[in-house]
């Protein structure tokens, strides 16, 4: 086995260990703030539609989806889109993620740009996803190609993903911002809640923070090899 292929799936390791760590950090804090049971009695359904209304937004529907941690917002049919533990539970926990929701709704609201140049990678990330999974798939391809043309696939191809992760970033951080600094302005939590909710968003931002790095150091990776093809 090539140096190169150890290396790659050292790379792999490292940030899948990290992603998973990560993830079940998130997990155990969303199970700690689901327990932290909100004064106003309010649902996640009522956070989201009552920020909403305070930002004049009319023509968003929040719906009900299966799942845990499936809750996102889609523009195209403007839908804020809540799993069943934050729809219709009450705590710290689903305030955060159905406020965050609709904060990537007044973001389409506002044209906020960010969002904007995402959309618009949409459809180029999920051709550049797919393909992804045939170069890992066929991982022993790694070991024994060395052609420009391969990498610069591969450079490409993962720079397209890279790009995506990035633009993301400042979409997720500003949705929680912006969450976070209703909550506080409406007064809708009190402290102790919106310190859970601010935590738990923490958390979550990470998850998009080591997607971000992986996906960068894929790029970094071919590119580094190419630079070393032509020594």
């Amino acid at each position: 086995m090539s140096g190169d292929y150890i290396q790659y799936m050292v790379i792999i390791a490292i940030f899948g260990g990290l992603s998973m760590l990560v993830s079940s950090r998130l997990k155990s804090k969303f199970k700690k703030y689901s327990k932290v049971h909100l004064q106003n009695g309010m649902s996640g359904k009522e956070i989201a539609l009552k920020m909403l209304s305070d930002h004049g937004i009319r023509d968003v529907e929040v719906i009900s989806v299966p799942g845990q941690l499936t809750d996102h917002y889609n523009p195209q049919n403007k839908t804020v889109n809540l799993s069943s533990v934050v729809y219709g539970e009450r705590n710290a926990a689903a305030a955060a993620v159905a406020a965050h929701e609709v904060g990537h709704a007044v973001q389409h609201a506002t044209a906020y740009k960010w969002l904007t140049m995402r959309s618009k990678l949409v459809p180029m990330v999920s051709i550049a996803s797919k393909a992804t999974q045939f170069i890992l798939m066929g991982g022993f391809m790694l070991a024994l190609m060395d052609s420009p043309i391969f990498l610069w696939i591969a450079i490409v191809i993962f720079g397209i993903v890279a790009l995506f992760s990035i633009v993301t970033l400042p979409v997720e951080y500003d949705a929680s911002n912006r969450a976070l600094a209703w909550m506080k302005e409406s007064h809708v939590v009190t402290q102790d809640e919106y310190v859970g909710a601010q935590d738990a968003l923490k958390w979550a931002a990470r998850t998009y923070l080591v997607a971000a790095l992986a996906a960068v150091a894929n790029v970094l990776y071919f590119a580094l090899r190419l630079v070393n093809s032509r020594d």
